[in-house]
């Protein structure tokens, strides 16, 4: 069976990505959990230790609190409350904290800091899963055993207003309810005024237990605008008005002798300095969480904050309300909230908090007895049930204060040791669905790479022995062995695997799929071996052999992957990339020199070399004539400056977004850019390079589509403008700033109509007329309407990144590509390190709170899932998929190239894709216990997966420029009607061959 070598990419990367699917299912596992499904019962829970036979206390632990109300501010930072932030703009708060009756803790999340994954882990106190990143755009009902529940089996009455987030989680749970969407990242007022609104009258009523507010506005603007904006301090000092008057309201109904309110102020994730969240930096972990009651006491001056786990939250509120712990707690009692109990009820509360936490050690450890805090925990309980001997016995003894604090401080230990313990084992892998994954990755690579010489020949075609491998007795053995593997393993694992829950027809699909893909690669194997022969003298010495840039391409690839294996490298990828782009330009500047420069060649033939016109240019008048001598000497001269100046615009582009971890934090160009001191520098830089970008792209675009392009950049200025983000020159001050709605759409119109000409281009190119020109005329028109795409989805200080882009592309195509002759595979491997290095340009990194979300929202009144994913995506990947695009245009206009150009690129693009993707599969799975395997590998393991997109990307394009697909033989005009629909349909266009012509000649 032969096929080109595009369509075997093709079809390659869509097996790829099946397996790397099912990886990830194995690899992003499920949380600890308790195996008994049932959830805590007031009857569950154990009495009070005892030694000997006298009767002991059995009640159950009284609630201490009456009211609880937990205002919740999406991405507060520690430092908004307790650094100069929050002694500035939130007076109240800071006097409660400093003077008041509170207990301040630093808060200390875990990864991923997003909101879903951290309310679940408020309420259920386990650390949800890492896949919960991925979950949190569409988050489902929460099952398990968690606060909100207990609460509501208990009767209380609770209230909710906020991200709605928390009415996807908990339906039903609350009486009254009122929530906001949680993605509309421009809005960051109205998103908070629909929660405050109900605050009068809510506060009045005397029908509710529990009240929760989650404001989304502080979120918002980090998303928008970064930390240190303007903004931040008007949205904490009114935050802490409300937290002012919700606080005023609780003390005026405090009664004497009922048990008193409970204020609770923290948040579900900090902010990173670039705005965002999601990673594991400490801005983003370290929280605020400030307890507030009468029941406390007063403080006397600022005391530095102790640090406490965000899960610690869940077994407080509980007792506090007189509840039973979740299940699947992992969370430890604040003892400073027991202030002023008794120290046999501190004893009775820490006793109830370490049996949750044995008995789930117990569920999800199997050598749980030989833990140290299990130990510790009974030793504690028996040292207890001696004190309660005593206790019982009426001894007051200051021997008997001495053995409870012994007894505190050794619970105290034990709880600390169990909950370090448990949340160590983040969850249990999916190893089945790991290695069908991983084996299924690692097929499909070595498919791509036995037919390396095949599909790079200059055919671009190779034969697949389909047919004779799923004839063959092997194939039909492996299917039975693996039948039986699979029943063998399913019938015989304790935990529950994923694979082994799917229907027996697609199991047994994906079973006849791998080993028909086995069998198709050791066929090839043998076949290669069966024809292989010694080469001749006059072969070896025609043979070339690798360049020195060809060994240099093929090194650092390699060596890229194999330094994923460090968390150090993976932390600073942009490092490796920036030192792999600065040694190719050296080694471009080697080859000019070499091939411009040497002496052994005649000026005649440097003359030749320099200038070659493509076929398109000898059809019409661009070309006329060979350049002069001067023109070649210019010629000579700019392709010596082009990798000069591409190190240049290197230099420049690392120091306008610092990225990765170690140096994240400090200042670049771009933070002074941002700042409210220099919004007429950013303005005049966004307006030059908008300028910039239209002279760039125009010069392959028809008319309209420079017109179209011209007004579209026109709209993109007066987006920012209208958000607030650069000034227009006849801007009046005061004015109020919009959403920017309708110039984005203005644009969007712009975009959608550069790429439905481009679009017409390429259809017309493929089926009515075989023309080459229009064909390459409707790419890049495409590829204009991407760049337009990407100018609007920038933040204003990145679009010089995009403007470089589109000079390095530009430079490299006339003098360096043309002119030194680099064949498909050498264009295709610089692209993609282009486009890696271009990634890490517009300040993104393995990091997930590097991820610009703001940008999905560009032109929406309200949050629609599609298109935010979409348009948060294309921003995030906008480097790597702009250098797919050039590569795709580029190759297709070189039409004195071989025809076989485009599938050496597409097949060379999937093989660079498949080798990172398969070996960080397996440093994954042998590191997947590493101690920063969720805030390091996972992160990466993720964004490496979605590099899969433009591949695909690329391959779609390549569709357009293609060789014929069918090849219709007779006169019939019906039949050729018939084929010319069909081949439409595939957008391929059609060779008619009539056999009556045929006769004739």
């Amino acid at each position: 069976m032969r096929i080109r070598s595009s369509v075997f990419a093709s079809f390659c990367l869509i097996m790829e990505v099946f397996g790397i699917a099912l990886f990830l299912r194995g690899y992003f596992p499920l949380p600890v959990k308790s195996s008994v499904s049932a959830k805590s019962k007031v009857a569950d829970l154990p009495t009070e230790p005892l030694a000997g036979n006298v009767a002991n206390w059995t009640k159950i632990p009284p609630p201490l609190f009456k009211r609880v109300v937990i205002v919740l501010i999406d991405a507060l930072r520690e430092d908004f409350v307790f650094g100069p932030k929050g002694k500035q703009f939130m007076p109240y708060t800071r006097h409660l904290v400093e003077r008041g009756p509170s207990h301040s803790f630093v808060a200390k999340a875990r990864a991923p800091t997003v909101t879903m994954p951290r309310i679940k882990a408020l309420m259920t106190g386990s650390i949800p899963g890492f896949i919960d990143v991925v979950m949190n755009l569409n988050s489902p009902a929460l099952l398990e055993d968690n606060l909100m529940w207990q609460a509501k089996n208990a009767g209380k009455k609770m209230v909710f207003y906020g991200d709605d987030t928390w009415l996807r989680l908990f339906p039903k749970h609350f009486i009254e309810q009122d929530g906001t969407t949680s993605f509309f990242v421009s809005d960051y007022t109205e998103v908070d005024n629909n929660v405050t609104r109900h605050l009068d009258t809510t506060l009045e009523r005397d029908d509710w237990d529990i009240l929760i507010l989650h404001y989304l506005g502080l979120d918002h603007i980090g998303h928008l605008t970064g930390p240190h904006s303007s903004l931040i301090g008007p949205k904490l000092t009114e935050m802490d008005d409300i937290l002012k008057k919700i606080h005023t309201s609780l003390m005026s109904k405090e009664e004497e002798g009922s048990l008193p309110n409970l204020l609770v102020l923290c948040g579900d994730h900090g902010m990173s300095e670039t705005g965002s969240h999601g990673g594991s930096s400490e801005p983003e972990l370290n929280t605020p969480l400030v307890l507030i009651s009468p029941a406390f006491k007063r403080k006397v001056a600022f005391e530095i904050p102790e640090t406490v786990e965000q899960v610690d939250l869940t077994p407080t509120l509980s007792f506090g309300l007189g509840l039973p712990i979740s299940k699947n707690n992992v969370g430890r009692l604040i003892l400073p909230v027991l202030e002023d109990n008794s120290l046999r009820e501190q004893l009775r509360f820490l006793h109830l908090n370490g049996f949750q936490l044995s008995r789930l050690m117990r569920d999800s450890t199997p050598a749980y007895e030989k833990d140290t805090g299990y130990e510790q925990f009974r030793i504690a309980e028996r040292s207890h049930g001696n004190w309660m001997k005593l206790y019982l016995e009426g001894n007051t003894s200051e021997v008997l204060s001495n053995m409870g604090k012994k007894v505190l401080k050794q619970y105290l230990d034990a709880l600390k040791s169990m909950s370090l313990s448990l949340s160590k084992q983040l969850g249990k892998y999916d190893m089945y669905s790991m290695i069908v994954g991983t084996v299924i990755v690692l097929q499909v690579l070595f498919l791509l790479l036995v037919s390396v010489a095949d599909a790079l020949s200059s055919s671009a075609e190779l034969d697949l022995p389909l047919s004779s491998s799923l004839c063959s007795l092997p194939f039909y053995l492996l299917c039975l062995m693996f039948s039986g593997v699979h029943v063998m393993v399913c019938t015989s694992t304790e935990s529950s695997c994923y694979f082994c829950s799917l229907s027996w027809a697609l199991v047994f699909a994906v079973i006849v799929f791998v080993s028909a893909l086995l069998c198709v690669i050791l066929s090839i194997m043998g076949r290669k071996l069966s024809w292989g022969r010694p080469q001749t003298k006059s072969e070896s010495s025609s043979d070339s052999g690798f360049s020195e840039l060809d060994i240099l391409l093929l090194t650092g690839t390699l060596g890229h992957v194999l330094s994923l294996a460090a968390s150090s490298f993976i932390e600073e990828e942009h490092q490796t990339w920036y030192f792999l782009l600065n040694t190719l330009c050296l080694a471009v500047f080697q080859d000019v020199c070499r091939k411009y420069f040497s002496e052994k060649r005649s000026y005649k033939d440097l003359e030749d070399s320099l200038y070659q016109p493509s076929k398109d240019e000898l059809l019409t008048s661009d070309y006329t004539s060979k350049p002069s001598s001067t023109s070649a000497g210019y010629e000579k001269w700019l392709a010596l400056a082009t990798p000069l100046v591409t190190l240049a615009c290197c230099r420049i582009l690392r120091s306008l977004n610092q990225t990765g971890v170690q140096w994240a934090h400090l200042p670049d160009f771009g933070h002074w850019l941002n700042s409210s001191e220099h919004h007429t520098e950013l303005s005049l830089l966004a307006a030059t390079s908008l300028v910039l970008i239209f002279f760039l792209v125009q010069r392959r675009c028809s008319m309209v589509s420079k017109i179209a392009l011209g007004l579209g950049l026109l709209g993109v200025y007066s987006y920012r403008a209208a958000v607030g983000n650069v000034l227009f020159p006849w801007q009046q001050e005061g004015r109020a700033i919009s959403k920017g709605i309708v110039e984005a759409r203005f644009v969007y119109i712009f975009v959608l109509g550069i790429l439905f000409t481009g679009a017409k281009d390429l259809l017309k190119s493929q089926v009515i007329t075989s023309d080459t020109k229009t064909k390459s005329r409707g790419l890049w028109e495409v590829y204009s309407g991407v760049v337009l795409l990407a100018a609007l989805l920038f933040r204003p200080h990145n679009l010089p990144v995009l403007v470089f882009c589109l000079l390095i592309q530009t430079i490299m195509t006339r003098f360096i590509w043309k002119g030194l002759q680099y064949d498909a595979a050498q264009t295709t491997i610089m692209h993609y390190w282009f486009g890696q290095a271009f990634f890490y340009f517009q300040g993104n990194s393995n990091n997930i709170a590097t991820v610009d979300i703001s940008a999905g929202f560009v032109g929406l009144e309200n949050y629609v899932e599609i298109p935010a994913i979409f348009l948060t995506a294309f921003s995030t990947y906008a480097g790597p998929l702009l250098w797919a695009s050039h590569l795709v245009c580029y190759l297709n206009s070189e039409t004195d190239r071989s025809s076989a150009a485009m599938g050496h690129g597409c097949y060379c693009f999937a093989l660079l894709r498949s080798i990172p993707a398969a070996v960080y599969i397996i440093l994954a799975t042998s590191l997947r216990y590493h101690l920063f395997v969720w805030s390091v590998f996972s992160p990466k393991l993720l964004l490496r997966d979605a590099y899969v997109c433009d591949s695909f990307y690329l391959h779609f394009l390549h569709c357009y420029g293609s060789k014929p697909l069918c090849l219709v033989i007779g006169p019939s005009k019906a039949k050729q009607s018939f084929f010319h629909i069909l081949a439409i349909t595939w957008n391929k266009a059609v060779y008619y061959v009539d056999f009556n012509v045929l006769n004739k000649t």
